[in-house]
């Protein structure tokens, strides 16, 4: 019962036949490797962007962090939402590699909204001196509190950044749940719907460590590599990296794995519905916040489940109701979800 992180599940057996595979013979280092080659034929299919330039790195912290770098100037600012992945988790790497820029924070409990985004860009104006330069705005999708923007909303975010010549990034270390979310294709929910660069995860969902880097403008692609090697975050045994990403493109493995972490998760939600929980924010993908009572709690922390709890399980009166997360990586099952639920 293990419902604390889809970066605590496995790798999916098609990804490792891969990594496996790779692990013969000798292959140029560096992402000068065969199946270099592959990943970028397949990115470039899926995103339908032939001119995309991909590079891979091994964490989303990396990803974000040197994509962002790529976009911003040190006298700028990053407009992120201030349930941002890059503001609660990634230890001011962001503005370790962009040289020491700021994130402001569009203030939300979920979602960014076009409202917000217009007025934190508009506080401080472009041309003073003292003030911080606009710079890219990054949305998360999905965001930290599992809810993903439709389409709808992406191009309303980006239709402000543009409105301001602002560049768009996209953090998608979770993208393959919000695309099968939203049913709509890689393109649609990237630079169709106005993003200049994405972070296209690959560890949450069935892979062991990579993260690829997505640039639908060229241009950016000799900065990205020399950031990237200056950052110390370029492979040497590269081919690693290339045989992950190769499996988890291997006939949309990506898609199919989101699909089953979407589907149990929503099984889940189902069940807990009916089992009274309430729900703190839509769950729209794998992700569910939600609280019932501490006894309930109580009961899963003596059967060995293990999850996400804001509050203390066993201080307390029984009745109280405490918040929790529970997400759905791919390698769950139904019993393991119905063995959770047994003990509500």
């Amino acid at each position: 019962m293990f419902f604390a992180s889809d970066n605590a599940g496995p790798a999916h057996p098609q990804v490792m036949e891969r990594v496996i595979a790779a692990n013969a013979g000798h292959q140029l280092p560096y992402g000068n490797d065969d199946m270099m080659d592959e990943v970028r034929t397949g990115i470039r299919r899926v995103f339908e962007a032939p001119e995309a330039e991909v590079f891979l790195v091994s964490t989303g912290t990396a990803a974000n962090a040197l994509a962002l770098a790529c976009y911003t100037q040190p006298w700028q600012t990053i407009y992120c939402s201030s349930v941002a992945h890059v503001e609660e988790d990634e230890c001011n790497a962001p503005e370790f590699y962009a040289g020491a820029v700021k994130l402001t924070c569009v203030r939300t409990d979920d979602k960014m909204t076009p409202e917000a985004l217009e007025a934190a860009i508009t506080a401080h104006p472009a041309g003073d001196v003292h003030v911080a330069q606009p710079g890219p705005v990054t949305i998360t999708q999905v965001t930290e509190r599992g809810s993903v923007h439709s389409l709808a909303e992406l191009q309303a975010l980006t239709a402000v950044a543009k409105a301001h010549n602002l560049p768009v990034h996209l953090d998608g270390a979770r993208f393959a749940n919000a695309q099968a979310a939203l049913g709509c294709t890689a393109a649609e929910m990237s630079w169709k719907s106005g993003v200049d660069v994405v972070s296209f995860g690959g560890t949450k969902n069935g892979c062991m460590a990579v993260e690829a880097v997505v640039f639908f403008d060229p241009s950016k692609a000799w900065e990205f590599q020399l950031r990237r090697k200056r950052g110390a975050h370029l492979f040497s045994k590269h081919r690693y990296l290339s045989a992950q990403m190769a499996g988890y493109l291997q006939d949309d493995l990506f898609l199919r794995t989101a699909h089953q972490a979407n589907d149990n998760a929503a099984y889940l939600a189902q069940c807990l519905t009916k089992a009274g929980a309430e729900f703190l924010h839509t769950p729209d993908a794998n992700m569910i916040f939600t609280r019932f009572p501490r006894s309930v709690h109580q009961r899963l922390h003596d059967a060995g489940a293990q999850y996400n709890l804001w509050g203390d399980v066993l201080p307390g009166a029984a009745e109280d109701m405490v918040a929790c997360r529970l997400v759905c990586d791919w390698s769950i099952t139904r019993d393991q979800i119905d063995t959770f639920l047994a003990h509500f």
